[in-house]
């Protein structure tokens, strides 16, 4: 690929436009009218609390099939997106700095003194654009930090789908293709399956709106975690039996870590008394959980994590480090998380933090780290 093709391919266009400006507005249609199960967020500081309609399986599971139909009908082209990767790229990179720039604005410009919109400026122009000023704020009465997070699983899912066609088109659909599809669909699925858990995730709770999560969102997650995909269409990689089973083996452990302490800390949030792998829970001050998955470590939540991104990157085998980027960007991002969150802890929970630092000594990993 020569400098002067990628220069052009990225250059934004009105198709591109169309595509994104599209898919944005059937989620926020999609989201505001189907059916789903409205899930109180968490309590915020001035006693308040957001509802969030969970219902991004439906939306998806219409929003796939509406294109597949599509696709059969020949009213649009299922390749429509690998075949437009960097320009559509490059327009959700543009989308989300305008969008930023506006949360910007309206944020200093709010008066409002509710925990979900009471400005936080720090005078700091880069701070306040890159974190965010506002917790919670809205557009037409879409939650738009939700709203981002549910966009991007569905992009990567899209891109993915999209990658796929084309490898059956060109003709070189092989099993790392397939396996890495497998993959990441169950994990997107399982995201939305159980997306009323990402209302008790730290990013929706604390973290203002700011370019650094609409980024992460909406350009981050879809085109680098799809990384693996676009080398996989123009890389051949045969891989054999007993590569596929350890693959699918690291998999398997990868997503029983994560789902499983997910799941353990989403429930225990809601009802402190309930049964961690058949006994009571044992609970430090009587606000940390240190049984079942987080009694291993304190952040072993990150230890699936990794895991999964692992097993994204393994049918790529290790002829490159390209496909790669993904675990070795997130080995780097939940280490920086998980000191930021060490630090945050300590700063609130004071003692009991250091009671539960000395019970459970492992940051991520077991008697490693």
């Amino acid at each position: 690929m020569d400098l002067g093709f990628l220069l052009h391919a990225i250059i934004p266009s009105v198709d591109s436009a169309a595509i994104l400006i599209t898919f944005l507005t059937y989620l926020a249609i999609a989201g505001s009218i189907l059916p789903g199960k409205v899930v109180p967020g968490a309590v915020l500081q001035d006693g308040t609390r957001l509802h969030y309609l969970c219902n991004g399986l439906f939306a998806l599971t219409l929003l796939v099939a509406l294109l597949g139909f599509g696709a059969y009908m020949n009213f649009i082209s299922a390749t429509v997106i690998s075949d437009r990767g960097f320009e559509l790229l490059s327009t959700t990179f543009i989308f989300s700095v305008l969008v930023t720039s506006a949360l910007y604005v309206a944020g200093c410009r709010s008066r409002n003194k509710s925990s979900s919109l009471k400005p936080h400026v720090t005078g700091n122009l880069i701070h306040d654009w890159w974190f965010g000023i506002q917790l919670n704020p809205q557009f037409m009465a879409i939650d738009l930090k939700f709203f981002f997070v549910r966009a991007g699983m569905m992009g990567w899912l899209l891109i993915n789908l999209s990658v796929l066609a084309k490898s059956i088109q060109d003709g070189t659909l092989c099993r790392s293709m397939i396996l890495y599809q497998l993959f990441c669909a169950a994990y997107i699925l399982d995201y939305f399956i159980y997306e009323e858990y990402m209302t008790s995730t730290w990013d929706i709770i604390a973290e203002r709106l700011g370019f650094m999560l609409v980024f992460g969102d909406l350009v981050w997650i879809p085109f680098t975690f799809s990384i693996q995909g676009w080398w996989l269409l123009h890389n051949q990689v045969e891989l054999p039996t007993a590569t596929v089973i350890a693959n699918c083996i690291i998999f398997l452990i990868g997503y029983m870590v994560f789902r499983g302490a997910n799941k353990q800390k989403h429930v225990f949030k809601k009802n402190p008394k309930i049964h961690i792998w058949g006994k009571p829970p044992k609970v430090i001050g009587g606000k940390l959980l240190a049984s079942g998955y987080w009694g291993m470590a304190r952040h072993c939540n990150y230890l699936g994590d990794l895991l999964l991104a692992l097993s994204f990157s393994l049918p790529c085998g290790t002829s490159s480090l390209v496909p790669y980027f993904y675990p070795i960007y997130l080995v780097i991002l939940l280490i920086w998380r998980e000191r930021r969150d060490e630090a945050r802890c300590a700063a609130k929970y004071r003692e009991i933090w250091v009671e539960y630092c000395r019970l459970v000594p492992w940051r991520i990993l077991p008697y490693f780290y």
